[in-house]
């Protein structure tokens, strides 16, 4: 399922209207998928951990922000389906599929995410991914682009 849009946390909210933690990722993961970058450096708390296991973390909001403006200054495209969620406390795990594209350039590939949330801002932003399987998006992503008919489509996968 791909996350519906819903507008981005209000400073002027009470308590009671912030989402629960797994609307705040389903929220964040679609303003990704939207590009809509203000909105996710807005859903990151100023502590924030983002870590894709075995890559270098990226600690603090600052970062984070720069990393994810970077991202999508190049014009890269994110989209997601998210397969299942779920949620005990502030903890959301995530098991997805997500594409990252570049003109014609689609790389798609599983991952499972494990979000912290405090007062509707994720804390940490954990995935998990299989390098075989990335490095094979990757060369199905390269021949899609000479051979249009070998691209990845979210119907591959679900």
């Amino acid at each position: 399922m791909t996350p519906k849009r819903q507008p981005a946390h209000d400073a002027t909210e009470s308590p009671d209207d912030i989402r629960s933690p797994e609307e705040t990722v389903t929220h964040f993961l679609n303003a990704m998928q939207e590009g809509d970058v203000e909105a996710v450096i807005a859903l990151a708390a100023d502590e924030i951990v983002y870590t894709n296991v075995s890559l270098p973390t990226i600690r603090g909001k600052d970062r984070f922000g720069r990393a994810a403006r970077a991202y999508y200054r190049h014009h890269f495209g994110f989209q997601v389906v998210v397969h299942r969620i779920a949620g005990s406390g502030s903890s959301v795990l995530t098991e997805r599929t997500d594409a990252l594209i570049l003109g014609p350039f689609r790389m798609q590939f599983w991952v499972c995410g494990v979000f912290e949330v405090d007062n509707g801002q994720v804390t940490l932003w954990r995935d998990y991914f299989d390098w075989r399987n990335t490095m094979l998006a990757t060369l199905r992503g390269l021949v899609g682009v000479i051979i249009p008919s070998f691209r990845a489509k979210f119907s591959d996968t679900c």
